[in-house]
């Protein structure tokens, strides 16, 4: 048998209403053919491509008929398949007997919420009528759900919207006969993807959700933890987001934060800097297509950091930087050259000599003795126009670098005659020794 005798197959959706079952949703099935002497009859067959449901219906088709009308071309009306809104089918035409491949195939989309007609008729729509109040104080969302035709039950839930809107809390289940229809939920945290999910507790119920706090994107930024013990600084995403992270400086409150170099990573899963020093200035910079953040979260100074001191040598034509740490340390020191850009930039790096670590005062800051470790600087070399004193920890720990590429470093300043030039008293380095 030819395949051009299946010629046709059009879908569409009907809705049916009752005063008191409510409404709902059915499927057209039109077929045309051309009718031939072997054609006994046809079968239409839909599966649900979420549920994997299937149904099926046959149409005979008489011997008489067959012989009248050999050659003809016929429509035949199906009965119609009971479908749900926004249901996805597969739609397959056969011939009786079944001649292989002979057959038409369709997948059909039944209209979704959005329809108007479905919108205002189909209580599984309604679900998305969802009025709520949230109380900021009290951290809980007080919903109001609907009512439904046939005194349908309601579950209303919080859930974080990832791939799946996970479980953020228990479903609460309100009886459709219920005089209040109020129900409140309790969050912990107001994040962009915390929404609330409700539905009908009918078969195949189409789920709605709405998000009270989808523009707080900023909350994100909120979760930055620190590891004293293995100094580790790290942020996790608690809701899906596309952009980027990375470690800055900020030299001053209304500065622009200057991003180090190496420290850029993708904000899509945890992002992880290993042996960072807790200096105030360090900064976590967020940068998404809605905008940058920035978060310091060593600004109220609740981590002890480490500090640089410069006086003069025991050795007379030195001067020593002592570094203060709380806990075990190495450093690195560069002498550079700030104003000339024709010649090498820094010196080779020099290792300070690591001392026993100084103890923590009651108020979290390194004591003044003993020193961490301490380095004898060139008189000549240190004092001469333009030098900075550039320091970083000698295992590649994080080296604050301006955004031109220079290096963030403590400058001299005169001082006097008698000691003819002096350092910065405290370097702002960010990175931290390693032990």
């Amino acid at each position: 048998m030819s395949r051009s005798v299946l010629e046709a197959l059009e879908l569409s959706t009907g809705m049916k209403c009752d005063p008191h079952e409510g409404c709902s949703l059915h499927l057209r099935v039109l077929a045309s053919i051309t009718l031939h002497e072997g054609l006994q009859g046809l079968e239409v067959c839909t599966s649900s491509l979420d549920t994997q449901k299937m149904q099926c219906q046959g149409v005979r088709v008489s011997r008489a008929s067959r012989q009248l009308h050999s050659g003809q071309q016929l429509q035949v009306q199906f009965g119609c398949f009971q479908v749900s809104v926004a249901q996805s089918l597969h739609v397959t035409l056969r011939t009786i007997p079944y001649f292989c491949g002979v057959q038409l195939d369709r997948q059909y989309h039944v209209e979704d919420c959005r329809d108007e007609d479905l919108g205002e008729n189909m209580s599984e729509c309604m679900a998305g009528k969802l009025t709520y109040e949230v109380h900021r104080g009290q951290k809980a969302i007080l919903v109001e759900v609907p009512n439904a035709l046939g005194g349908a039950d309601y579950y209303v839930r919080l859930c974080l919207r990832w791939l799946l809107c996970e479980d953020a809390g228990p479903a609460v289940r309100v009886p459709g006969n219920a005089v209040s229809r109020k129900v409140s939920l309790p969050y912990r945290q107001a994040l962009p993807c915390l929404c609330l999910e409700g539905w009908f507790a009918t078969p195949d119920a189409v789920r709605i959700q709405t998000c009270p706090f989808k523009d707080g994107i900023q909350a994100l930024w909120d979760a930055i933890q620190y590891h004293p013990g293995s100094q580790a600084l790290s942020w996790a995403p608690t809701c899906p987001v596309s952009g980027r992270v990375s470690l800055c400086w900020l030299s001053d409150p209304g500065a622009t934060c200057s991003e180090l170099s190496n420290s850029r990573r993708p904000a899509h899963g945890k992002v992880r800097y290993p042996l960072v020093d807790t200096q105030p200035q360090l900064c976590l910079q967020f940068s998404t297509l809605r905008g940058f953040w920035v978060r310091c979260p060593f600004a109220q100074r609740r981590f002890p950091a480490w500090k640089m001191t410069v006086q003069p040598a025991p050795s007379q034509g030195f001067l020593r930087a002592t570094f203060f740490s709380p806990s075990p340390a190495r450093f690195q020191v560069r002498l550079c050259r700030q104003w000339e850009p024709k010649l090498a930039p820094c010196d080779l790096a020099l290792d300070a000599m690591p001392l026993p670590a100084a103890p923590v005062s009651s108020w979290g800051e390194p004591s003044a003795e003993p020193a961490a470790a301490f380095l004898d600087l060139p008189w000549d070399k240190a004092c001469a126009p333009g030098i900075c004193v550039q320091v970083g920890g000698a295992l590649g720990t994080w080296a604050p670098e301006r955004g031109d590429g220079g290096a963030l470093t403590g400058c001299p300043v005169p001082a006097g005659l008698e000691v003819g030039c002096a350092l910065l008293g405290s370097t702002a380095a960010v990175p931290r020794a390693v032990r």
